[in-house]
């Protein structure tokens, strides 16, 4: 029997979070709890590529600093975007001069990043791994969707794009929230073709991969103070419920998603926030500071992908979709 949830028994660590978000972003809950707020989602910077470049160098140092370590002492960033060949990850991993592995998940790509970070470190083949994401609106439209300066009328079953990023540095050793499972998704694809509707096309995958976990843990979601998906949004949380709910699984009680959470005003976003950078910046600010503090003993953090390409989209494929879960414990 194939079995998709791997236990680590060392129990590695986050030891040291860092995040940064966009002015956008910092309106909302997430302003009260992240490391650095943009007053200018531009970081300076003359592109948008490049400000999201320097948003992911930001939060790697970040987690390197507040771990109170050198870069030198790090063993591995393992890092992704959403951009072409994640040229974020690998531009920002090259001022490092630290072993680096590119992962690319789509959205699920902080979850993915986690995993492997706690792989490495579980098996004694690392100490201290750094594992970060991030996304940037207008860098994200304009690859997936259409140039900015179009002004194209977003359809109400849109999500917007998150600018923020977020990193973890995952150790061996120290104090901190411990990640003890993850249960890695498979892809899962309903044939759904709209672009604008990542909600309900990621939806089924994050449904796969709970499913998964509950069944293969032989835990019961009220084992969890949250679980907590990635960027479905509104609708996608909704079509979630359904789904599971249609399974036999209630996750109504303690179920939300970052995409929800993360705006201010709902309404004015659609169906709320979406991007690499969504889960990442509400887990390692928002999320982690209710860890640490006791407000949260054990969450299950489920960040859902949407693998398409805007070749794939162009010859009319459809949306495959991935979840990747993993368990953290204070």
């Amino acid at each position: 029997m194939q079995h998709q949830t791997i236990y680590f028994r060392n129990r590695p660590r986050i030891i040291a979070t860092s995040t940064i978000a966009g002015p956008k972003e910092c309106e909302g809950i997430i302003g009260r709890y992240v490391e650095k707020a943009l007053s200018d989602d531009m970081f300076g910077e003359s592109t948008y590529e490049k400000a999201e470049c320097k948003m992911l160098s930001y939060v790697i140092d970040g987690a390197i600093k507040n771990a109170q370590l050198d870069r030198h002492e790090v063993d591995m960033i393992v890092s992704g975007d959403l951009l072409n060949q994640i040229i974020s990850a690998s531009f920002a991993a090259r001022d490092f001069s630290v072993p680096f592995l590119g992962v690319y998940g789509a959205c699920s790509t902080m979850a993915e990043s986690l995993a492997v970070a706690a792989a490495f470190i579980d098996g004694g083949y690392c100490d201290r791994v750094v594992a970060a994401t991030g996304s940037h609106f207008a860098s994200a439209e304009r690859q997936y969707r259409y140039p900015l300066e179009l002004g194209t009328t977003r359809p109400p079953q849109s999500q917007w794009t998150v600018t923020a990023a977020g990193g973890a540095l995952v150790a061996g050793t120290g104090e901190g929230i411990s990640i003890t499972a993850a249960t890695l998704g498979k892809v899962v694809d309903f044939g759904i073709t709209d672009v604008n509707n990542m909600g309900a096309a990621m939806a089924p995958a994050a449904c796969d991969t709970i499913l998964t976990h509950f069944r293969e843990t032989g835990e019961a979601p009220e084992d969890y103070d949250l679980i907590v998906t990635g960027d479905l949004g509104a609708l996608g949380s909704r079509i979630l419920k359904d789904l599971t709910w249609e399974k036999g699984l209630d996750i109504s009680k303690n179920h939300v998603d970052c995409g929800e959470i993360i705006y201010k005003v709902i309404e004015d976003e659609f169906q709320g926030g979406s991007g690499a950078g969504c889960s990442a910046v509400v887990l390692n600010s928002y999320l982690h500071a209710k860890m640490m503090t006791g407000g949260l003993r054990k969450i299950l953090f489920v960040a859902t992908g949407a693998l398409l390409s805007t070749v794939s989209s162009g010859q009319g494929e459809s949306i495959p979709c991935i979840a990747h879960a993993v368990v953290l414990e204070h």
